[in-house]
Parts: C-alpha cells; sequence; structure tokens
C-alpha cells in the first residue's frame, strides 16, 4: 500500500551498525536544523535502557501488541533486530508528509527497504552511518557500558551483515571522528532540505 502524499514532506532515512555513532549524530543533527526536523519515534519490545522516556526515545510495548499491530497494519515498517521488534507508525509517517515536514527516520537497513518500496524515489533520501572498522565498532559498544558481552558479540556479528547493505543507501559517511562525521551529515541534510521533492 502505497500512501498518497502531495506536499513537498520527504523522508530521511539514516542507519547504520549498533555503536556506529547514529544515535549520537541524529541528536546533534536535530539540535542543528530543529525547525525543519521531526524525528520519528519507533515503537519497540526491548526494554528501556537506562534514561530512555516513553514516547520521547521509543515507544515501549509488549510483543503481543506490537504483533496485532502489524496485523492491523499500523506500521510503515518493521523488523525484527536482535531479538527485539521495531517499527514506525503509518499513520504519523503520512501526517507529517502532508504537512510538508521533514522527517528523520533512525532505523535499520531492513526498514529501509521497507520504505524505499512503499516511497516515490523522490520522497525518500538514505543515508548510513559506517564505523571505520568493526574492530572499532567493538570498541565503541564496549565503551559505552550499556550491553553485556554476549549483546556486545551479537551485534558485532550483525554488523557485518548490516555493512554488506551500505551501498543500497543514496549516501554513506564514515563515522571516524564525529566532528567531521556530524559536518557531512549537517552539510547533507541542508542540502536535503533546500531542494524541493
Amino acid at each position: 500500500m502505497k500512501p498518497t502524499v502531495t506536499s513537498k514532506g520527504r523522508l530521511i532515512v539514516i542507519s547504520a551498525p549498533s555503536g556506529a555513532g547514529k544515535t549520537s549524530l541524529i541528536a546533534a543533527l536535530l539540535n542543528t536544523h530543529r525547525d525543519r526536523l521531526h524525528l520519528s519515534v519507533s515503537t519497540t519490545t526491548r526494554p528501556p535502557r537506562p534514561g530512555e522516556v516513553h514516547g520521547k526515545d521509543y515507544f515501549f510495548c509488549e510483543q503481543d501488541i506490537f504483533k496485532q499491530r502489524i496485523d492491523d497494519g499500523e506500521f510503515l515498517e518493521w523488523a525484527l533486530v536482535h531479538g527485539n521488534y521495531y517499527g514506525t507508525s503509518r499513520d504519523w509517517i503520512e501526517a507529517q508528509l502532508k504537512q510538508g515536514n521533514f522527517v528523520v527516520l533512525e532505523i535499520d537497513w531492513q526498514g529501509a527497504q521497507q520504505i524505499r518500496a512503499q516511497f516515490p524515489n523522490e520522497r525518500v533520501v538514505s543515508i548510513f552511518i559506517r564505523p571505520p572498522s568493526i574492530e572499532v565498532l567493538r570498541e565503541r559498544l564496549v565503551a559505552r557500558g550499556k550491553d553485556t558481552a554476549e549483546v556486545i558479540d551479537e551485534r558485532v556479528r550483525a554488523a557485518a551483515e548490516e555493512l554488506a547493505h551500505a551501498n543500497e543507501f543514496d549516501y554513506v559517511i564514515m563515522n571516524q571522528e564525529f566532528a567531521a562525521a556530524l559536518r557531512d551529515l549537517n552539510g547533507l541534510v541542508a542540502q536535503i532540505i533546500s531542494t524541493p521533492a
């Protein structure tokens, strides 16, 4: 089911392996373009991490409720990632686009594929954030101290597959040094929001 949107709103899909710095880059990006960008808040079945707020970081829900919402067609995209479901609200996205807003979706490569399949190319710009190497990715995951060793091992294994999908995206930004990656991302997004769809 392809949404019918007649305004100039666009979707900016940003994906990356866990630990590549995507969340920090997006937070800084939104701070720079706060008047133009709207962040899509995903729904997930994973438990909140310390400091995460329901409705701000994610909408947290039980797995059975999430699966029912899949059956009801409420998600524009959804994926099972590291044993947890993540999804994007169809109604919220369509309302934002109809208002002409630029929406940032922080989703994985599977979700990015689903979004691209549902919208015309001129409505979606996709950006992949990649780490300099798998070794650096592991170091970052360990340093942030949010996951167990087993979860880190799982995320590192998954990163290899995720990196294999980088060439499906319109743009790839290497996050070797945060300030440089943010400069590249800010410049790219500034160009996107100044170009009519």
